[in-house]
């Protein structure tokens, strides 16, 4: 019998020192990404710009939560661009993705609830609220898609 083996890479551009992986952009995790980057931007801008707070700690805490995983995201995307998870081999990325989104999709929709609740009128804090939670519905998405990746059933391989 005869086998035909075809191999694919994927679309890949060489720049400087490393190899920039422009293909992710286009994937599905690759979207999610930059859906959930412009949203927590979006979020953090608001918030940040805002000016007379009717409830300082409330908005302060979504302010800090939207920062510290628009940061979170921003590093784990370029690590997929820049494919760094292979330099790092002593770190379980998809186990970690999965820790950061499961986190991240909890303390994002209680900061949106609270900015919802005690926004009183103020536009740019019900927009914050509202991309609140299109960041939170994102990473619920990204967290379920990366459940089977980090916690789904591994084959051995061993036939009996």
């Amino acid at each position: 019998m005869s086998h035909t083996v075809i191999t694919t890479t994927p679309s890949s551009r060489t720049s400087g020192d490393g190899v920039l992986n422009v293909g992710y952009t286009r994937t599905i995790p690759g979207l999610l990404k930059m859906g959930q980057l412009v949203a927590l931007l979006i979020v953090f801008l608001c918030v940040h710009c805002v000016r007379g707070w009717p409830s300082w700690a409330a908005f302060q805490y979504f302010e800090v939560v939207a920062l510290w995983f628009l940061i979170a995201l921003l590093i784990f995307f370029l690590m997929h661009l820049f494919r760094l998870q292979g330099k790092m081999p002593c770190i379980n990325w998809p186990l970690t993705e999965f820790f950061h989104y499961s986190v991240g999709t909890v303390l994002i929709f209680i900061a949106s609830i609270i900015a919802a609740v005690k926004s009183e009128g103020v536009s740019a804090l019900v927009v914050a609220s509202v991309f609140g939670f299109i960041a939170t519905f994102l990473m619920a998405v990204s967290l379920w898609t990366s459940y089977s990746v980090a916690c789904g059933s591994h084959q051995t391989g061993a036939a009996v």
